[in-house]
């Protein structure tokens, strides 16, 4: 080793399945999963923590994948929009996004899904205005948001929780 953190190896349960990587100290958890378990699925966006793209959920709970380190994810268990379609088949709240139009470019689309899943397993009830405050870190430059809130109000509406 020759100055700087040195690295680390890092285990996670990443959609159900154990990823061991090894990769400098401070290495986010969005390159490491790009980088380590080629879940190509997380997009890196602002790595400031503001737009959301990046956001993928730790043990059940939302986090932004440039402000988290891998190694503070050490033995927990990642969730990916990867984990959401069952083969070929959308998840519910992956077809509302589809029937909504809700998904335009589909950058922000994997942030927004692993946002509303965590929204939709919470128990609280799920109105327009709870989805909007939910979703208040997950910047999306292409459908003005409303396709969105309705794609997860629909989704509730029927029981989805991913």
């Amino acid at each position: 080793m020759t100055g700087g953190m040195g690295t680390a190896e890092t285990t996670i349960t990443l959609n159900g399945a154990e990823v061991t990587g090894r990769a400098p100290a401070d290495t986010t958890l969005v390159r490491w999963l790009r980088e380590q378990a080629h879940a190509y699925e997380v997009k890196e966006g602002c790595n400031e923590g503001t737009c959301g793209t990046c956001t993928v959920l730790v043990d059940g709970r939302a986090a932004t994948g440039c402000t988290t380190l891998a190694v503070q994810v050490d033995g927990a268990a990642v969730e990916t929009s990867a984990s959401l379609a069952d083969g070929e088949e959308l998840s519910p709240l992956q077809a509302k996004f589809w029937e909504t139009g809700a998904a335009q470019c589909g950058f922000c689309t994997q942030g927004m899904l692993m946002s509303a899943v965590e929204l939709l397993r919470s128990g609280v009830e799920v109105t327009p205005a709870v989805v909007r405050e939910h979703l208040h870190g997950n910047l999306c430059r292409c459908t003005g948001y409303q396709a969105i809130v309705d794609a997860v109000v629909d989704a509730a509406a029927e029981g989805a929780t991913r």
